[in-house]
């Protein structure tokens, strides 16, 4: 009885908010040592029902965990961060740490440094015990491979967690770590937060700047945080978040505004509500039932909501046709050494690329640079867009994706994510938000989108949404019982 009361005083510990653990472990309430024990004991008893964590380095961890407390002790100052335990996404470098991109191509792959965002992470005083899984070199928005297997929704274990940051949605939602990082392209940070009922905020291009990069100047693809609440997801980009000259697309704006209290007034702001986002998008009828009902959290905060959706004719060729290019360019060579040890859909994303041509690539810029002013005009009438995060609940994992939704065909792992992807292609800053739950108990996102570097509004909106409605606050089924049946 005791063990049993003392596991479930630890599984409390590792569902508190990031926020709350760190300035425990800095007041010294709490030890580093004693946060992270926690969760790798979680860890231990519950990540094989999930396979969210693919690579733990505990000593390491503890190595860290020991030296943060001896500092403490010391009375020396500890970063923001302090003691907050984290595994990284594996598509993410980490010094001494296997890295293995979700490829058997990796597998022993061991980077000699940390990339930026990983470093920043670390410099605050976080201690990094692991690794999340991914999909392949981080292609599709399931997340599976071929070198670590599924990775199990918490939610619902016979469905996806989502992907690309697909470990790393599992593990927040499962209590494995209170904070995550990831990346988003076409919704990776957002797909996964919707399917696994947490938060995910894919950031301004530039916010969160990337180094080391084979495109610094790309605006599609960036990295971001994930939480359990919008809370701890705005002061993970206070960390996150700033200026590094190795970057030449990183903002300026001090980071600081992220780590204050999200609490505003939300009375008169204009709410356009757009569940199929101008009649492009196909969206199962119960995620649309759900977000429906969800919206009038605005009205009751105090906002003004109409239906309006901006015009985004040309996003889906625009993106798709930069996309297939970036992974043209960045695998082609793997593709001609090494076809058969990568996924069909990623030799096919890939072949999409290697045919395009110069036309091609000018026309995808002309569409998005019109798609750019039509968005600010959309803005200039609306403060605040939402909308579906995907446009499914989570499908079984024995999909690689849903063959159609409505009755429409999804003819590629790609059809099935256009509500996220239509959005990345904008440039604008979007979060996913617990936003309800099916009939059958399976979590849907809300994206809120804003207007160009509008972050900080859009975690404010968020907030407000979350504290109005309270969904981001239902546990996941998933426990120990579980775990070892």
């Amino acid at each position: 009885m005791l063990h049993e009361r003392a596991e479930r005083e630890a599984d409390e510990l590792c569902f508190r908010s990031a926020r709350e653990l760190a300035n425990d472990v800095a007041a010294r309430r709490l030890s580093a040592t004693e946060v992270l024990h926690a969760h790798l004991d979680r860890v231990e008893r519950v990540n094989p029902a999930l396979n969210a964590i693919v690579t733990v380095v505990a000593d390491q961890a503890l190595g860290q965990a020991r030296r943060l407390d001896d500092r403490a002790a010391r009375g020396e100052p500890v970063g923001p961060l302090a003691g907050l335990p984290i595994a990284h996404k594996d598509t993410h470098e980490t010094e001494g740490i296997r890295t293995t991109y979700g490829s058997g191509l990796y597998a022993e792959h061991f980077p000699d440094s940390d990339e930026l965002a990983v470093s920043r992470i670390r410099q605050a005083d976080a201690i990094t015990f692991g690794k999340t899984n991914v999909p392949e070199f981080a292609a599709g928005s399931h997340t599976f491979n071929r070198i670590f297997g599924t990775t199990a929704n918490p939610y619902a274990l016979g469905r996806s967690a989502g992907g690309s940051s697909g470990g790393a949605a599992a593990a927040l939602a499962a209590g494995l770590q209170p904070i995550a990082d990831g990346s988003d392209m076409g919704g990776s940070l957002r797909n996964p937060a919707s399917f696994c009922n947490v938060v995910g905020l894919r950031p301004s291009p530039g916010r969160v700047p990337s180094y080391p990069s084979m495109w610094p100047w790309s605006t599609l693809s960036v990295q971001g945080p994930m939480a359990r609440s919008v809370s701890d997801v705005a002061f993970l980009l206070s960390v996150m978040a700033g200026d590094d000259p190795r970057s030449p697309i990183a903002l300026t704006d001090n980071p600081s505004a992220f780590a204050r209290p999200l609490d505003a007034d939300l009375t008169g702001v204009r709410v356009a509500w757009a569940p199929d986002l101008g009649a492009d998008v196909a969206v199962d009828p119960e995620v649309r039932a759900v977000l429906g009902r969800s919206v009038f959290a605005f009205a009751d905060l105090g906002c003004e909501v109409i239906d309006a959706s901006p015009d985004l004719s040309g996003a889906d060729e625009a993106f798709r046709t930069l996309r297939a290019w970036q992974f043209a360019l960045s695998f082609g060579e793997l593709l001609r050494d090494h076809r058969l040890d990568l996924k069909p859909s990623l030799v096919w994303n890939i072949e999409q690329g290697l045919a395009m041509d110069a036309d091609d690539i000018a026309r995808a810029e002309q569409l998005r640079a019109r798609l750019y002013h039509r968005v600010r005009e959309f803005f200039a009438g609306v403060d605040i867009l939402v909308c579906p995060v995907s446009q499914v609940p989570p499908f079984p994992v024995e999909l690689e994706f849903p063959a159609e939704i409505d009755g429409q065909p999804q003819a590629t792992y790609l059809d099935w994510m256009r509500s996220a992807y239509v959005i990345s292609v904008t440039g604008c800053p979007a979060l996913s938000v617990p936003g309800g739950f099916t009939s059958g108990g399976l979590p849907v996102g809300l994206q809120i989108v804003g207007p160009h570097r509008q972050d900080l509004r859009v975690l404010q909106v968020g907030h407000a949404f979350e504290q109005a409605t309270g969904y981001g606050k239902v546990r996941p089924r998933v426990n120990v019982g579980e775990a070892n049946s």
